[in-house]
C-alpha cells in the first residue's frame, strides 16, 4: 500500500509557519516541538540510510522517523514493538473492554490541567475497577487492567476518556484459585459509574484544596474554594458515562484491538481527504447518529480552516513524560511476571514464548540488516544498509540510475 496522498505533515508545512507567528505566546513548547517533529519526519532534515535489497539488488533512500508519539507516521512500528511484548501476557480467558469518560465541564478544566486531571482519570478508573471486582457481591477477586488514554473525539474535539482492557476474572483473596466472571458479563456498569463519579469528584476537590489546579480565562474564578465547590455541584447529579462493550472474541482479538488503540494519535493520515482553498477535509464518525447494519450512516466528512485543524490537532499533545498506557493490579509492571505465572499455573496453561529481546525489551534485529520495516518494494527481501547519513549531511553517492527512492 502506498503512502497517503495527504498527510498531517503537509498541512503543517503549508500553513504552520504563519500560524506559529499568529499564535506566538499561545502555543506551548511541547506543541511547537510536535509541529516541528511532524514537519521533519521522514525527510532529509533528520538524516537516514541508503539501502540495498539482498534479493534484486535495488537501492533505496530511507529517511529517519521523528519518533514523536503524536506523529501519525511513527506509531505503527512503536505499536508493533509494544504488542510483541504484550503477546506473552495474554491469558486464555475472556477479555472485556470498559470505557470511562469525563463529562464535558470536567474535560474543560482537564485541558488546563492535563497532567493532574488525566492522572486522576487513570488512577480513579483503575481504583474503581479493582474495588468493585474485589467486592464479594460482584466478583470477589483481585483483577488486572491495562488502561489507554485517548483525549479526542472523531472530529478532533477534546474528549478525554480511558479504554480499559480487563481479563475476565482474577485471583481469589487467598491467591489459591482463579475466579472467573460470568460468561459475557464482567461488572455492573451502573455500579462502576456511581463509584467513578463519587471518587473522581472527591479526588478533584482534594487536588484543588492542595493548590494543584490552575484556571484561566472564563474559569479563572474557580480558583476560589467556594466557587469551585458550587461549580462541581451539577456534576454530582448528572450521569457519568462508563461503557462496557461485548467481550472480545478471544485473546487474538484483544491484540488486534490493542494494535489499533494503544498508539493511536488524534487523526491518522488515512482520514485526510483534501487540502485546498476551502480548508482541510477529513472523514469522521458521528456517534450521535444511530448506525445502520454496516455502520455507514455515521461516516461523514468535515472541512475546517487549516488554522482550526491545527488548533484541534494540538489540543491532544500530552505533557512531557506523561504515560498514556498504564497497567494496574495483576498487570502492574512490578508484579506482572509473578502474577501471570501464578495465574497460568492455576489455569494449567503453558506460557507463550516471547520473541528474543534486548535489555530494553525491544526485538533484536539482525546485525547486518536494516530494521524489519525496511523491505524491498520490488521483491520483498530485506534491505541492507550501505550508508548512514546524519542530520544536515548529504549522501556521498546517489543510488544507481533508474532506482526508485
Amino acid at each position: 500500500m502506498g503512502n497517503p496522498a495527504l498527510e498531517v505533515a503537509d498541512i503543517f508545512r503549508a500553513h504552520g509557519s504563519a500560524w506559529r507567528i499568529a499564535q506566538r505566546g499561545h502555543l506551548s513548547l511541547g506543541q511547537l516541538k510536535v509541529m516541528s517533529a511532524i514537519e521533519q519526519c521522514r525527510s532529509a532534515a533528520l538524516g537516514g540510510h541508503v539501502l540495498r535489497c539482498g534479493g534484486c539488488g535495488a537501492d533505496q533512500v530511507s529517511y529517519n522517523s521523528c519518533r514523536n508519539r503524536h506523529c501519525p507516521k511513527c506509531q505503527s512500528s512503536a505499536a508493533k514493538r509494544w504488542l510483541e511484548a504484550r503477546q506473552a501476557d495474554l491469558l486464555p480467558v475472556e477479555y472485556f473492554h470498559v470505557v470511562f469518560t469525563l463529562p464535558a465541564p470536567i474535560a474543560d478544566i482537564a485541558y488546563q490541567n492535563k497532567a493532574v486531571v488525566y492522572g486522576l482519570l487513570f488512577d480513579v478508573a483503575a481504583e474503581v475497577l479493582l474495588t468493585i471486582a474485589a467486592d464479594p457481591k460482584h466478583l470477589g477477586a483481585r483483577i488486572g487492567a491495562t488502561l489507554v488514554l485517548h483525549t479526542w473525539g472523531s472530529a478532533l474535539t477534546h474528549h478525554p476518556h480511558v479504554h480499559g482492557i480487563v481479563p475476565g476474572g482474577g485471583l481469589a483473596p487467598d491467591g489459591k484459585t482463579w475466579v472467573a466472571c460470568r460468561p459475557g458479563f464482567f461488572l455492573s456498569v451502573r455500579v462502576l459509574s456511581r463509584l467513578f463519579r463519587r471518587r473522581f469528584l472527591e479526588e478533584l476537590l482534594r487536588v484543588h484544596q492542595a493548590g494543584k489546579l490552575q484556571f484561566f480565562g472564563e474559569h479563572a474564578a474557580l480558583a476560589d474554594a467556594k466557587a469551585f465547590k458550587a461549580w462541581l455541584a451539577p456534576s454530582r447529579q448528572c450521569e457519568w458515562v462508563v461503557y462496557a462493550k461485548r467481550p472480545f472474541a478471544g485473546p487474538q482479538a484483544v491484540l488486534a484491538y490493542l494494535s489499533r488503540y494503544t498508539h493511536r494519535v488524534a487523526i491518522s493520515n488515512s482520514r485526510l481527504l483534501a487540502l485546498d482553498e476551502r480548508g482541510v477535509t477529513f472523514k469522521w464518525k458521528d456517534y450521535r447518529v444511530k448506525a445502520d447494519a454496516k455502520g455507514q450512516t455515521r461516516h461523514k466528512t468535515m472541512t475546517l480552516a487549516p488554522e482550526e485543524f491545527m488548533r484541534r490537532f494540538l489540543l491532544h499533545v500530552l505533557p512531557g513524560g506523561f504515560h498514556r498506557i498504564r497497567h494496574y493490579g495483576l498487570l502492574a509492571n512490578g508484579a506482572r511476571k509473578t502474577s501471570l505465572a501464578l495465574v497460568r499455573e492455576l489455569l494449567h496453561v503453558i506460557p507463550a514464548q516471547a520473541s528474543p529481546a534486548s535489555k530494553d525489551g525491544q526485538s533484536v534485529a539482525l546485525p547486518d540488516a536494516a530494521p524489519p520495516a525496511f523491505v524491498c518494494q520490488h521483491c520483498g527481501h530485506a534491505m541492507h544498509i550501505l550508508q548512514t547519513f546524519l542530520r544536515g549531511e548529504s549522501i556521498r553517492a546517489p543510488p544507481d540510475p533508474g532506482c526508485t527512492p
